[in-house]
Parts: C-alpha cells; structure tokens; sequence
C-alpha cells in the first residue's frame, strides 16, 4: 500500500503570494544590468531600441550582460505570473474555508497584504517587460502612465480596505490583538505592500514628460509612502518591545529583515520623485543629495542584515526550516532582503558614488563593489529554486515504513 505525501503548497496561506513577489523581485535585479551599464541617451530608463543597439555596437563583454540580463527578466517575469495567477486562484478557494475566518479573527489577518503587495510587483515587473521587449513602447509611453496609475491605485485602495479590516478590528473590540504573539516583525508586511504601490505610483514622476501626469504622480506617491513609513515605525516600535519580552518567534524570524525592502523601494520612490521634480518643475538637487540617502538607506539595511542573519543563526533557522525536514512559507521571506540590498547597492554604486564622482564609472572599484550586488543576485536565484523545489516539488508516492 502507498501513501501519497503532498506538496507543502497544497496546504496554501497567503504568505506564498511571497513567491510570486521574489521572482518578481529577480526580474528587477536583471534589469539593473540595463538600467546601468546599456546607454539610454533621451529618456531615463534604456527601452527596446537602446538594449538592441548596445547589443550592435556593444563588445562581447556587453553582450554577455544584455544576454543574461534579458533571459533573467523574461524567465523570472514569466514565473512571478504563473506563481501570481496560481495564487490567485488558491486565495479565492481560501477565502470559502473555516481557515480564513480563523485567520481574519487573529494576528495573522495581516497576511493577507501578501496579496496586494504581489500585485504592485507584478505591475511593476510588466512595465519592465515592455520596456525591454517591445519595440517602440515609448511612443506610447505618455498613454501608459495614466493606465498605470489608476492600477496602482485600485491595488492602493485593496490594500487600504485590508488594513482597514485589521486595525479596524483590533481597535474598536479589544482584546484580541495577541500582543505576545507579535514578537517579531510580520506587522510590517501591510507597510511593504503600501510602499510597493509607492514606488510604482512614483515611476510616471521620473519618465514622464507631461507636467499634469509628473504632479499626480508626485502628489500620490508622497501620499502613499509617508503612510507606508508611518505604518512601519509603529509596527516595528510595537514589535520590538513584544521581542525584548518573549524573543523573537522562530518561524517569523525571517521578518526581521522586512525593512530591507520596505526601505530600498521607498528610497527609489525618492529618487523617482526627486527626478521628476529637478525635469518638470525646475528644482533642482545636488549629487550629494543622492549620495547621502543611499549611503544612509544602505547603512539602515546592513544593520538589520545583521541582526536578521545573527538572530535565524542563533534559532538555527536553516538547519529547520531550509535543509531540514520542516517547511515554512514564511522562509520565502527572505527573498525580499537579499533582492533587495542587491537593487540597492546598484543605485548607491551608480547614483551614489559615481554621480559624485567618487569612483570611476566601469572601473577596479566600480566592478568590486558591483560584485557584492551580484553575489547577492545569484544567493536569492539559489535561494529561490531551493524554496521551489521544496514546497512545490512534485507529489511522489512512499511505501509506509513497516511497523518493527
């Protein structure tokens, strides 16, 4: 007789929406290589025409880049969909079972941000995929942003409805927020998913060339980031004294490093609308300024790199929950920090220290420190497979150990 053992994505929560949202997330840190090293004379961002071009005129170096860079993002973008879609289909199945009521009268309501805060990733990624893959998108380009401004905004206000629903909840009734369950920073995720949506809303600033759509897109970006800010003081402040008190909760310890991401997509959000600012309405910032907010964003994102690795170290989490015979969906968490300190480590490198002049552009320096955003890529490819094959291997049928 055979027992059917079953895939650990057959039991779904919403945190898998979390898969979809780091294969989202690798697309990016491919067309960092883009966005970077292939010049893009007459618009912000390198398109169809400038990659083709590059790839011309480029030497074999270049080439290998725009090869890699162009395979990443098409193979990645393909699976944030298919996961996306997957999970979409699981949550409205979910959402009939006696588990999501048991979930929307706990802590763990929140999770469900997961969702919103892949769809902005996805958006997000789709804009990436014209960009690089169809010709002549930026003809058309001005049509588009209004387009995705009102998608942004429809996953805003899901987002916002969700919170609502929680907090809502936890602050007319009281009593049933469990404050000694909130030892680690899972709280955070709604800020994530409203920072997300932030830094989409903010793309039209830095592209676009029509003051009406550039003054939207500043007014609703700032709107959306400062509440995303807001909600991640007060739930990592709430957090930290339910941790100094119970320790951190081992299978939420991933969340530690929550903060990575929220800040490296709200210091492009910055950026973006520091840009729009300086080409459509005249104001103007100096390199310094680039270089002293990655700098601190970065100095904010090593730290509690740190003490995210020293604490999953000290609970022995990937003897657990990444080689041992338990699974967690909460370990695709740790995605988002390691995509995200490489994105970032390409905007301080080429924003940073090279708008000031600091290192030559493709130089020793330039290429050294380069590496480290790399070797951060190729850890979460890893990262992701190893997660893949774990919780979405294929069902497999075990004989049953004999009874001795």
């Amino acid at each position: 007789m055979q027992t059917t053992v079953h895939r650990p994505a057959d039991t779904w929560a919403p945190l898998y929406f979390l898969a979809s949202l780091g294969a989202g997330g690798l697309s990016v840190t491919f067309f960092m290589y883009l966005m970077f090293w292939v010049p893009h004379p007459g618009q912000p961002v390198p398109v169809f025409e400038d990659i083709l071009a590059a790839f011309t005129s480029g030497g074999s170096a270049l080439k290998t880049a725009i090869v890699i860079a162009v395979t990443g993002i098409a193979g990645f973008a393909f699976l944030n969909i298919k996961l996306l879609i997957w999970n979409l289909a699981r949550y409205a199945e979910f959402r009939r079972t006696e588990r999501f009521i048991t979930l929307t009268r706990s802590n763990g309501e929140t999770q469900l941000l997961a969702m919103p805060l892949a769809l902005a990733m996805s958006v997000n990624t789709g804009f990436i995929v014209g960009l690089v893959f169809v010709p002549g998108l930026w003809n058309v380009v001005e049509y588009l942003f209004p387009l995705a401004m009102i998608a942004f905004a429809a996953i805003a206000y899901l987002a916002f409805r969700q919170i609502g629903a929680f907090l809502g909840r936890v602050l007319s009734e009281g009593g049933v927020f469990d404050v000694t369950a909130n030892n680690s920073f899972a709280q955070l995720l709604p800020a994530f998913a409203l920072s997300m949506t932030a830094v989409g809303m903010a793309a039209p600033a830095a592209m676009s060339t029509v003051a009406t759509t550039v003054g939207v897109s500043l007014v609703l970006s700032v709107m959306l980031g400062t509440v995303a800010a807001l909600y991640a003081l007060v739930a990592a402040v709430t957090a930290v004294n339910s941790m100094l008190h119970h320790g951190t909760a081992r299978e939420s310890a991933p969340t530690l490093m929550m903060v990575i991401p929220i800040l490296t997509v709200l210091g492009i959000m910055t950026l973006r609308q520091e840009h729009g600012l300086h080409t459509t309405f005249d104001a103007h910032g100096g390199v310094a300024d680039s270089l002293l907010l990655t700098t601190s964003i970065l100095a904010v994102q090593v730290a509690f790199l740190a003490l995210g690795l020293l604490v999953l170290r000290r609970q022995k989490y990937a003897d657990t929950y990444l080689r041992g015979a338990r699974n967690s969906v909460g370990a695709y968490a740790l995605v988002c920090p390691g995509v995200a300190l490489s994105v970032m480590l390409h905007f301080w490198i080429n924003k940073g220290l090279v708008g000031a002049e600091l290192i030559a552009k493709f130089g020793v320096a330039y290429w050294s420190l380069t590496a480290l955003a790399i070797v951060s890529q190729v850890a979460m490819i890893g990262l992701v497979l190893h997660l893949n094959r774990r919780h979405f291997g294929g069902r497999r049928a075990m004989q049953p150990v004999p009874a001795e």
